[in-house]
């Protein structure tokens, strides 16, 4: 049984954390992987560049491995926001994990570094997106998977300010938001927020679009176990369980850990 550490920025959809929980215990039982999350510092709530520097900072994220720890070993650690670590860039991304990596003493990552890896697994090239956020730091994100060499066919964005905001999306808007964001060339969907609920709908979402669905949570978690090296592969959680997360060893992630 895996331990995986989050680290959560403020409050929003944390509880899919709960919701992956449920399934891994009706699915694995009593060797489910466990899932830990703690709050982050969000001093400010805002899909804005310095804002989402500030919530990526070392000194916050050192604070939050602390908090993990205090709690209960973990086998991994994700940083699990998406905007807070892709505007960065991908080299101060990289810098950001790799200093979280000393802070904690696991294998460590971050869910920009999760999106590219499961693009790889699933042999993506082309995808679209359909981001909650404001244009400008959607754009950050499309530069951050043109390094990985993952093309962005469209971008499609909401402009939405807050974390909060995301939060209180339904069922039927992130199915609604999907699908108009996706795109006939697109080889998969990508949500890239940790503020939006998806992890009780992948596989509805899938069934709308017929392609995979990469949402944020999904990937943090499916990142966090293959990091932990978890060989477990699984129903109910998208095309990306299908195989076991843990890397084979052949497979190169996008980022070293």
């Amino acid at each position: 049984m895996h331990t995986i550490g989050f680290l959560y920025p403020g409050y929003s959809a944390e509880d899919d954390y709960p919701t992956a929980q449920k399934l891994f215990d009706a699915h694995d039982g009593t060797d489910a992987p466990q899932l830990l999350l703690t709050h982050t510092e969000m001093r400010e709530d805002a899909h804005r560049v310095d804002a989402l520097l500030d919530i990526g900072g070392d000194d916050v994220l050192a604070a939050g491995v602390r908090d993990l720890e205090a709690r209960s070993a973990c086998d991994s650690v994700i940083w699990a926001c998406t905007s807070g670590s892709f505007v960065f860039g991908w080299d101060g991304a990289g810098a950001q994990v790799r200093a979280l990596a000393e802070a904690a003493g696991v294998p460590t990552s971050s869910t920009s570094f999760a999106f590219a890896d499961a693009c790889i697994r699933l042999g993506l090239r082309r995808v679209a997106v359909a981001a909650t956020y404001p244009d400008d730091v959607a754009e950050r994100f499309v530069t951050f998977l043109a390094t990985a060499g993952i093309s962005v066919v469209r971008l499609s964005t909401l402009g939405i300010i807050t974390a909060a905001e995301v939060g209180t999306l339904g069922r039927e808007r992130v199915l609604e938001v999907a699908e108009a964001g996706d795109h006939p060339d697109a080889e998969a969907l990508l949500l890239p927020d940790t503020a939006l609920h998806t992890m009780a709908w992948l596989d509805d979402l899938e069934e709308r679009l017929g392609k995979p669905v990469l949402t944020a949570n999904q990937v943090s978690i499916w990142q966090g176990l293959r990091l932990a090296g978890d060989t477990v592969a699984r129903t109910g959680f998208g095309q990306l369980f299908s195989t076991p997360p843990a890397a084979e060893p052949s497979e190169e992630p996008s980022e070293p850990r």
